[in-house]
């Protein structure tokens, strides 16, 4: 592998795939490395608490072991030895997995996710366990359990949610690469509210075993992406080959074509995220055909996700946040918002009492059975050789509690602001975020890849030249 990395570069610029190269070589040790990592989350830690459970003290051995194994033979495995985040959700034996629950606060895990493990046999080494809100269920990270995470470009403003803690923590520099989870945009929220670049897999690529919550519906199951928030998009590829069930066949770009949306998709985006996807397209105008027409099933993926994220009222959601108490989401609600006294944020209150109102009836969800399958195949036969790329977000990252107002509001505003991230979710594509450009203030802007499912490779080529040519991932100094 060719070093492109600047001489003078602090380990906490690097990406996985240098400073795992760079640790296979001897150039900088595990230790060196999670070392540097530590103390800079002891910096960052108060002001983003973004790191809800560290191991630090574990990290350090298992670095330790990693250098005294290198100086006796070479590395083992493609992360060997580079310190790496994990979303809070995901079990890591001898951590607690809560999830923002405060009656799971003492729950220490047995055993690792899979994808864990399969991290851990690469050589990883986790230095801690992320932020999230209660049950990954808002796009804004806050709990009664952990608190508030921020945004580290500018900390009154929301880092994103689900996976909020992760993409504050990456933009930050605190670890190598991070792991998160995604079922209403929960990594690439986090990825362009912070400037991260992130992927999530496609329907079914990547096993949810050890996740909480786990999934057990089809439909929402079908709508789960587990991947890398990460510092390059190569990263976020070699986390992918590893987590995955199978890696990605080859593709050959020159055989796709582009398609680039944004004045045919009828809602509103900022003037800023409207410059930055139309400097791409002027870009990549050059090396690809580039259409603009409005891909299929769009325009109701927003509504059908709503529905099945709404499925018996969210009623699995509410068990695992009440148990055998017999407390309802509306009573709870106010509760919180006029005496601050319940173990829950509003924003899950909420969230389970809209649920509840929008839940679909039997008729209704027959109906979006027969969509999903008719739009499955339509879908994919349309992007069978063809990209598409689309915003995140109308807007760059919000104040804390506007990204929540927009999606749950009784105006049913959601419809508005989510379907760019709703329509991959609903049809289980692959998505990579990239950040291209800066808002006036500074804060970070992407844009979304997505293709079919087995067309990943496509869109992790695409995702590398769009990467060099505009902003990619920049440390925030904080």
């Amino acid at each position: 592998m060719v070093d492109k990395t600047p001489p003078g570069t602090d380990i906490l610029d690097l990406d996985a795939t240098t400073l795992a190269a760079k640790i296979a070589c001897r150039e900088i040790t595990s230790l060196e490395a999670t070392e540097a990592y530590i103390a800079h989350l002891e910096r960052i830690q108060p002001r983003l608490n973004c790191l809800v459970e560290d191991r630090f003290e574990e990290a350090r051995a298992e670095a330790q072991k990693a250098d005294r194994d290198l100086a006796n033979g070479p590395a083992k495995g493609r992360l060997f030895g580079v310190p790496i985040s994990i979303k809070e959700s995901f079990h890591v034996a001898g951590m607690r997995t809560t999830s923002g629950l405060p009656h799971r606060r003492d729950v220490v895990e047995k055993q690792d996710a899979e994808i864990v493990a399969r991290l851990k046999e690469e050589g990883a080494i986790i230095l801690g366990k992320t932020n999230t809100p209660v049950l990954c269920f808002c796009q804004e990270t806050d709990n009664k359990l952990y608190g508030r995470s921020n945004n580290p470009w500018d900390l009154t403003r929301t880092p994103g949610g689900s996976s909020g803690g992760e993409g504050a923590l990456i933009a930050a520099g605190g670890a190598a690469v991070g792991i998160g989870s995604d079922i209403g945009g929960s990594i690439r929220f986090p990825c362009h509210f912070n400037g991260v670049v992130g992927f999530r897999s496609g329907n079914r690529q990547v096993s949810q075993e050890g996740s909480f919550p786990y999934i057990s519906n089809p439909l929402q199951e079908r709508m789960l992406g587990i991947g890398a928030l990460a510092k390059s998009v190569r990263d976020t590829r070699l986390i992918n080959e590893i987590i995955a069930f199978s890696p990605p066949e080859p593709r050959s770009l020159d055989s796709f074509s582009i398609n680039i949306p944004l004045e045919q998709l009828r809602f509103p985006v900022d003037q800023t995220t409207a410059t930055a996807i139309q400097a791409v397209r002027q870009f990549l105008e050059a090396q690809f055909p580039i259409s603009d027409e409005q891909p299929p099933f769009y325009r109701e993926s927003a509504t059908i996700w709503q529905n099945i994220m709404s499925i018996d009222g969210a009623r699995e959601m509410a068990e695992i946040a009440f148990g055998t108490n017999p407390i309802r989401p509306l009573p709870e609600y106010l509760r919180e918002v006029f005496f601050h006294s319940s173990p829950l944020h509003r924003y899950f209150t909420w969230a389970l009492l809209a649920a509840k109102l929008v839940k679909p009836r039997p008729r209704t969800l027959r109906h979006i059975e027969k969509t999903i399958a008719e739009g499955d195949r339509k879908i994919a036969e349309y992007l069978d050789r063809r990209l598409l790329i689309l915003p995140v977000y109308h807007t760059p990252a919000l104040p804390h509690g506007a990204v929540f107002r927009e999606l749950f509001s009784l105006t049913m505003s959601f419809k508005r602001y989510l379907p760019f991230v709703a329509y991959i979710n609903t049809w289980g594509l692959p998505a990579l975020v990239v950040p291209v450009a800066e808002s006036p203030e500074g804060l970070p802007i992407a844009v979304q890849i997505t293709s079919r499912v087995g067309n990943e490779d496509a869109i992790f080529q695409l995702g590398e030249i769009v990467e060099r040519e505009f902003r990619g991932y920049r440390r925030c100094p904080l």
